[in-house]
C-alpha cells in the first residue's frame, strides 16, 4: 500500500450522547469527514488525535471506536479525558489501522468547548 498523509478537521466535538460520528474511512460511495475519491477501498493509520479546548476551564470528552453512533464499552479510544483550559491533548496512535467498516464516534461534555483534527495516513487497501 503507497500511503498518503490525511487530516480529518479540525472539527467541534457536540456533546451530550458521546455518539455523534467523527470519522469513518470511506469508499467510492462516501464516508462521514473523508473524501475516497478515486479511490475502491480505503484504508487510514490514525497517528495522531488532537483535542483542543477553546474555553477558558477544563472540558472532558470521549471517543469510541466501533459503529455508527455506537459508545459502547469496551470500544473507548479516550474516556472523561480531560483538556486544560485554552490547550490541548494529542493522544498518539501509531498508525492504528481504519477501514470503512470502522466509525469513531464520541462528544464533549459541554458544548462548543472542544475541536478535534484527525492526522495518519491514507492508502488503498
Amino acid at each position: 500500500m503507497q500511503a498518503r498523509p490525511f487530516k480529518v478537521g479540525p472539527l467541534a466535538l457536540g456533546n451530550a450522547t458521546y455518539s455523534d460520528n467523527i470519522f469513518n474511512p470511506g469508499t467510492t460511495t462516501g464516508g462521514v469527514n473523508s473524501t475516497a475519491a478515486p479511490f475502491n477501498e480505503l484504508q487510514f493509520y490514525m497517528r495522531r488525535i488532537r483535542v483542543t479546548n477553546v474555553t477558558a476551564a477544563p472540558v472532558t470528552f470521549r471517543l469510541f471506536l466501533g459503529a455508527t453512533g455506537g459508545n459502547a464499552a469496551g470500544t473507548e479510544l479516550a474516556f472523561n479525558m480531560s483538556v486544560p483550559a485554552n490547550n490541548y491533548v494529542d493522544l498518539p496512535y501509531g498508525g492504528k489501522p481504519l477501514t470503512p467498516a470502522d466509525f469513531i464516534v464520541g462528544a464533549a461534555s459541554a458544548a462548543a468547548s472542544l475541536t478535534i483534527e484527525i492526522e495518519g495516513e491514507i492508502g488503498v487497501a
